[in-house]
């Protein structure tokens, strides 16, 4: 399977935090920007983009813990491309939703 049919795969199946921040993301309700889901950048996939001012949201859950040195590994490489990175555990998107957001409102606000 390549990427882009892996990204789409992702799409369809999406876990109950990268389904509440879409319905957050979605529809340039966060300061008017555009946001992708589950797109593809190098040989990665990133969880959430906003192509306007190349911000990543990245949603970890249990699995993350077992993967820190990769996930280090795919940040710098996603910064040395250039693109700012925010990480959020997946608990913290389903139950601090507004808190999230204006993280996310701030960091697409400061760049």
């Amino acid at each position: 399977m390549n990427l882009r049919e892996r990204a789409r795969e992702l799409r369809n199946n999406p876990t109950d935090a990268e389904r509440a921040l879409w319905q957050q993301l979605r529809r340039r309700q966060i300061g008017g920007y555009k946001f992708r889901r589950q797109h593809p950048l190098g040989n990665y996939i990133v969880d959430f983009f906003c192509v306007e001012k190349g911000l990543i949201i990245e949603l970890d859950g249990g699995q993350h813990q077992e993967r820190i040195a990769y996930d280090n590994i795919r940040t710098e490489w996603l910064a040395s491309q250039g693109f700012r990175v925010l990480r959020f555990w997946n608990n913290q998107v389903l139950e601090e939703i507004e808190a999230v957001k204006q993280v996310i409102h701030e960091a697409l606000m400061s760049k």
